[in-house]
């Protein structure tokens, strides 16, 4: 049975891609960005997360737990790392949904019936599904069918990237692929190693590729005031050689925090929000949208 490990899939998105469309989102990247705003797609491996105000202090994670890492202290409900087997017990019997399962392999053919579900709704909307992240090629197979499933049903397909990828994974899904949502997050490669742990050379690389084979992109670009916000200049100028496409800047929100407390893990970055009238004049200066 061919699956994809995903974490999520959200119905009626309109931030996506035209229209109203079905957003699958698959679990494991191959970048770390420092803002990441969906830090339970980073890992492949399925996950737990932990939201204390929803406890109710009922104790019946404790009671199903086989090595005692859940625990009470001080009142305070925490999950002793060093001691968890990732059983999935605890997210199982707590009903309260204070702790929650990420990540599950689900056959593609159930992800199928899902969009299929929303039809009516691309239809006149103009939407259709897009596949995100995470990075959803590094599945490539479950990606690629997934792809060519929609086309059989004709609704329209975006897949939203970051591109660090080889080059003949593109050209695996590019026949059945609508629209690429494309991420540039810096143009200087040390930069960009610096945001994400990678540096951009493939990246750029893959971009030019599309572009050269007349593909239907968006590029997304995210501005992190103290992380990339030196290298819209450079990003600009990179893109000026593309004039048909079009560029959109995503400036940076906090509202991803709260997933890295649930996942006991530290912030690893943070920063202020930009003011709406300064990223509209970025947007001004810089022609994008």
């Amino acid at each position: 049975m061919k699956t994809a490990n995903i974490f999520n899939i959200q119905h009626f998105s309109v931030h996506d891609g035209p229209g109203v469309r079905t957003v699958v989102f698959f679990k494991g990247c191959n970048l770390h960005c420092k803002w990441c705003h969906n830090p339970e797609s980073i890992f492949r491996e399925k996950e737990i997360l932990l939201y204390p105000d929803r406890c109710i202090g009922c104790g019946a994670c404790i009671e199903v737990c086989p090595t005692g890492a859940q625990q009470f202290v001080d009142g305070k409900h925490i999950i002793d790392k060093t001691k968890c087997i990732h059983c999935f017990k605890c997210c199982e019997e707590c009903y309260a949904d204070a702790l929650v399962s990420v990540g599950e392999e689900k056959d593609l053919d159930y992800i199928l019936r899902q969009i299929k579900s929303n039809i009516g709704y691309f239809e006149q909307s103009g939407g259709g599904a897009t596949f995100s992240g995470g990075e959803c090629m590094l599945q490539q197979e479950a990606l690629k069918a997934l792809l060519a499933g929609c086309k059989e049903m004709g609704v329209h397909t975006a897949v939203d990237t970051a591109g660090n990828v080889p080059w003949e994974y593109f050209e695996n899904i590019i026949p059945y692929t609508d629209l690429f949502l494309y991420d540039i997050k810096a143009a200087d490669p040390q930069v960009h190693k610096n945001c994400t742990g990678v540096t951009n050379e493939r990246i750029l690389d893959n971009f030019r590729k599309l572009a050269e084979r007349g593909c239907n992109i968006l590029v997304r670009i995210p501005y992190i005031p103290g992380c990339n916000d030196g290298e819209l200049e450079g990003i600009a100028a990179f893109l000026s050689e593309f004039p048909q496409i079009k560029a959109e800047l995503l400036p940076y929100h906090s509202m991803g925090n709260s997933k890295y407390h649930a996942l006991l893990r530290e912030e690893p970055f943070s920063a202020k929000a930009p003011d709406k009238a300064f990223v509209a004049e970025l947007k001004q200066k810089y022609n994008f949208i």
